[in-house]
């Protein structure tokens, strides 16, 4: 698996994930990855440990004896997402339901739609007011219609 076939956002939260399992270096995650995906996947140092430095900006993991691990506030970013994630699920499970896409494709739609709302959450918290309120309008308006679109199948 290339670089390029990880949906944008997965590294972030794949990682977050992982060190809620136990602290791990640097090194540690690009082994344990390599060796969970049989080798399909082996993100590089270049990815991982400027990730990383990201992350603990953040404050969503910290430095502890035997590398880094998820904080509280990791924690809840990864509960946002799932939240998320399962709301596009259900939407997309009744596509699946009537045959319109294969599983695959449904999943890969949803893991490309939540990298793009992890982006759009780091950019929005950037915006002013108004801008803020246009997003709100705008996502309110989107959820309507899908509720509505689900209802109808």
């Amino acid at each position: 698996m290339s670089r390029s076939a990880i949906p944008r956002g997965f590294s972030r939260l794949y990682i977050l994930t992982l060190l809620l399992e136990k602290p791990m270096t640097g090194k540690q995650i690009i082994e344990e990855t390599e060796k969970r995906t049989q080798g399909a996947w082996k993100p590089s140092p270049g990815l991982v440990y400027p990730l990383l430095a990201k992350l603990l900006t953040e404050g969503l993991i910290e430095e502890v004896e035997g590398g880094y691990r998820t904080t509280e506030k990791g924690k809840k970013t990864l509960e946002e997402y799932k939240q998320t994630y399962t709301e596009f699920e259900r939407g997309f499970n009744a596509l699946l339901k009537i045959g319109l896409f294969s599983k695959i494709i449904a999943q890969d739609l949803i893991d490309r739609i939540i990298g793009i709302i992890s982006l759009l959450r780091e950019d929005i918290a950037n915006l002013g007011k108004a801008q803020r309120e246009k997003y709100k309008a705008f996502l309110r308006a989107e959820l309507k219609r899908l509720e509505e679109e689900e209802q109808q199948s």
